[in-house]
């Protein structure tokens, strides 16, 4: 069943509680931390754009350095990032992306923005990345992100090959995208390796680009350069590390302000040493401009 993960105080009155699930790898495979139905099947959302850019690289896509961090990504829509997006698409029509037209999240940047955009959406470069390589593998454009499509079938046996289990639902992401659903451990188990591969060496190298200014991935992976850092929708994140430990968490209301908490606390547990990022190990709690509570972690 799922645990108690993490509880919201406010004045010394516990206001909200997270309830979910978190599993942690040690280097050798053995699961270290285990809190909740972690063999239960979650959608991972965009915990899975390592693994579609692991996919785009087998593929032929020429991706590296920041181009394969922000296949990898979910960048906050600033112009730098437009500009690898646009690179990336080599000259194709903005308008064959199917990501959604979407405000960059970046606040300064949407503060200069007057209308949504596709490539200010947080999915255009792993959208861009797909394209580049159909183009590669002279594959369809149109039809990119269709399950059928080779790309989409490639994605599916990189993820059943990293996990080492069976997609147990295929769905659409928000962006478009098929999502394939695994358990928070096969996730877990799919983190360890992709450490072996480019994506992560991209991912740490220039964690800019998998999130941007300010965004918490970005942030924690500043904070431990040896760890990968990557947030999804409703609630997941994973993190490794270049010692090979995997995190892999998931939250059931949804709400993503306890993750990093959780996923490092996970961290720790495992013998790594989180210290550098203890600022991130709770989410402080406002009133009237104040600190009165946190968000901490209670597993």
């Amino acid at each position: 069943m799922p645990a108690l993960l993490a509880e919201v105080t406010r004045s010394g009155f516990v206001e909200s509680l997270h309830h979910g699930s978190v599993v942690g790898l040690l280097p050798s495979g053995a699961v270290g931390v285990s809190v909740g139905a972690v063999e239960d099947p979650v959608l991972p959302r965009s915990c899975m754009k390592p693994f579609q850019a692991l996919a785009c690289l087998a593929a032929g896509a020429p991706l590296a350095g920041p181009a394969l961090a922000i296949a990898a990504g979910s960048h906050t829509g600033e112009n730098r990032h437009v500009e690898l997006v646009m690179q990336l698409l080599g000259g194709l029509p903005v308008g064959l992306l199917r990501c959604p037209p979407s405000w960059p999240e970046d606040e300064p940047t949407r503060r200069r923005m007057t209308e949504p955009s596709r490539v200010r959406m947080n999915c255009s470069g792993k959208h861009a990345a797909m394209l580049a390589t159909c183009l590669a593998a002279q594959w369809p454009t149109q039809t990119y992100l269709e399950t059928s499509h080779p790309l989409q079938q490639l994605v599916m046996r990189t993820v059943e090959e990293l996990s080492g289990e069976s997609v147990a639902h295929t769905a659409v992401d928000g962006c478009g995208a098929p999502v394939y659903g695994l358990s928070l451990h096969g996730l877990a188990r799919a983190m360890q390796g992709l450490e072996r591969t480019p994506v992560a060496g991209a991912m740490r190298g220039f964690p800019e680009y998998v999130g941007g200014t300010g965004h918490v991935n970005t942030v924690v992976m500043r904070q431990l350069p040896g760890v990968v850092a990557k947030g999804g929708a409703e609630g997941v994140l994973v993190l490794a590390t270049d010692a090979g430990h995997a995190v892999a968490v998931k939250v059931l209301d949804g709400n993503p302000r306890a993750t990093t908490a959780i996923g490092l606390t996970a961290l720790a547990a495992l013998g790594f040493d989180v210290s550098p990022a203890k600022e991130s190990l709770s989410v402080p709690v406002l009133g009237g401009g104040q600190v009165v509570g946190e968000v901490r972690v209670v597993f």
